[in-house]
Formats: C-alpha cells, structure tokens, sequence
C-alpha cells in the first residue's frame, strides 16, 4: 500500500531540505510530500548538485529524484547556514499545515525535520519545542515523548526540564496517564497486542527502600500496582542503572524513564543517526530525526540520511499498523 507521509523540512537554513533531497534520489514506496516552498528545494538541489524533479501529490510513489510538493512561500530568501528570524513564521505555518491535511485525512503520517528553537523564540514567536508545538495545534492535553533505535524503545516521563524540577514535577495522575498514553499507543500504532512496559525509578537503586528518596514508594510504585491490577503488563521501578541490561530489556517493549538524561543518553549511545523520535497521544502519527539542524554542514552534501530515513520508516510502520 503507498502512504502518503507528509514531510517538513524544518529550519530551511539548516540540513533538513539536503537530507530529503538526497534521500529520495533513491525513490521511494511511499509519496513523500514536503511541506515547503519548492524554490528552496530546487536551489538547494542545485547547490548539492542533484537532480530534483517536483510534482503535485497524486498518492502513487516516487521514482529516483522524485518528490511531491504541497507549495508554502518563504517571507525571506533562504542562505545556507544562515537562519534568518523573517522565516520563523514561515516554519510554523508548514506544521500548521501539515497538521491540519494529518487530521483531515489528506496524510497517513507526519514526519518532521529539526527545527532551531532559538530563531523561533528570537522571532518573537513562543516555541518550547516541536512536541508541545504539535500537542498545542491538535488540542492533545498530554503527549509522550519516545524515541526508538534498534531494538530499544525510550518513553519519558519528563521531557526538557532542569534536573532540580523533575521530582517536583512528578505526580501520581501525571504518571498515570502517561503510562497509559504509552500502552494505548503501543497497541494502536504498534500492533503490540499486550505491551511490556518496565518503569525506571528516579533515584539511584529505586530509592534503595526510601533511603535514597521516597518518589518509588509515594508516586511510582503505586501507580505501577494500580495500573497492572487493571491489566497493564508493567513492572517496576527498576533502577535505572540495571534497566537497560539485556535481562530486563529482553522481556520489555519500552523503557519508561523518568527524566530526559536518564533514558536518552542510552538510546543514543545504541542507535545514534539512526533513531527515531515519536510524539505518543496525538491524534495522528508523528516521527522525527533525532538530530539538531547542523547548520555548518547545510548545502555542503556532508551528510547522513540515517535518522530521516528511519523516521519515514518508522511512520510508514506506524500508519500500516493503525490502518
């Protein structure tokens, strides 16, 4: 079946437009349709040397050098390297977009490039990341931030806090529905029919019996017994320091860790350039890279499709599985 996957590059200054050229000079199964003004693409093919042929969306897959475009104009012209704030606008409104053709069923999945965050904000324009940017826009209360690699999945309980915040930020119906965002999820986009979830403590040893912190004993720990008394398959909190040995990772299907330091720099480590961000709880299907915009290496042909390609992936996997 050929999925229609929408695609924003993201920062046009940045590699996101580079890496979709060079990842559909090998075609595609799926039409790709990039969110994004076609003169960027065209001029940043040029300066890659590469062939670019671009064409309406019509729902069939790609050949070589082959991409759909929905048209969105920048405000400002477009130097490699070189974010300009006059196209912050311009960035949000190819998510708006996208967004937007994902709920009304113009688009299976939504697959996004990396964003500055800092040239947004300096637009004037409020931006604490893509996730909270696409929950805002489909109205979804709580979203879940995981990214996957090869054989590894890694849910957050927190996502970009300072480390003095994280326990302050916990609470058992946070935990709560976080938890079950994740099963939920796991079924529906997965085809997981019964999801193993292990759970990470938040202090060194689980809190070691409330000696090193009573967090397990007052939010964890109950949660996870409420939620397997309903039929979770759930277990924990582990320490953090023995949840990614092969024993316990050979009978789970995600990690769940309690703050972004905690669980990331593990996934990162195993599947670097080649993992996959996705936004569990929207209403749609949503992957990413798990790369910044690498300014330096924009329109230099310098780079490694990895992460695009596995997030394209990972969507079409996805949006196969909810079909």
């Amino acid at each position: 079946m050929t999925l229609r996957l929408a695609l924003t590059p993201g920062e046009p200054a940045g590699i996101g437009p580079d890496l979709l050229i060079k990842l559909v000079q090998h075609g595609s199964p799926h039409e790709l349709i990039a969110i994004t003004d076609p003169d960027l693409l065209e001029s940043r093919a040029r300066l890659l040397n590469l062939p670019l042929r671009l064409r309406e969306p019509r729902g069939q897959a790609l050949p070589a050098s082959e991409l759909a475009i929905m048209p969105i104009p920048m405000p400002a012209p477009c130097h490699p390297g070189r974010p300009d704030t006059a196209n912050a606008s311009f960035i949000l409104e190819t998510l708006n977009s996208a967004v937007n053709g994902c709920r009304v069923g113009d688009f299976e999945a939504l697959v996004t490039g990396p964003v500055n965050k800092a040239v947004i904000n300096d637009a004037g324009i409020p931006f604490s990341g893509h996730t909270e940017y696409l929950a805002e826009l489909s109205n979804t209360p709580r979203v879940v931030m995981m990214l996957a690699t090869h054989g590894l999945r890694v849910a957050l309980a927190t996502t970009h806090l300072p480390l003095s915040q994280v326990s302050g930020s916990l609470n058992r119906p946070m935990l709560r529905e976080i938890l079950r965002i994740i099963d939920r999820d796991l079924k529906g986009k997965f085809a997981i029919t019964t999801p193993r979830i292990l759970v990470c403590g938040l202090n060194p040893h689980a809190g070691e019996g409330g000696h090193l912190g009573h967090e397990e004993i007052d939010i964890i720990s109950p949660v996870i017994e409420e939620l397997r008394d309903q039929g979770l398959n759930i277990r924990g909190p582990t320490p953090a320091d023995t949840a990614f040995t092969r024993k316990c990772l050979d009978d789970a299907d995600v990690v769940v860790a309690m703050y972004h330091d905690q669980g990331l720099p593990v996934l990162k480590y195993r599947g670097f350039g080649a993992a996959v961000n996705i936004t569990l709880g929207l209403p749609f299907i949503r992957a990413s890279v798990d790369h910044g915009t690498a300014l330096e290496l924009a329109g230099t042909g310098n780079i490694d499709t990895g992460s695009l390609a596995a997030a394209i992936a990972a969507a079409a996997e996805m949006a196969g599985s909810a079909a």
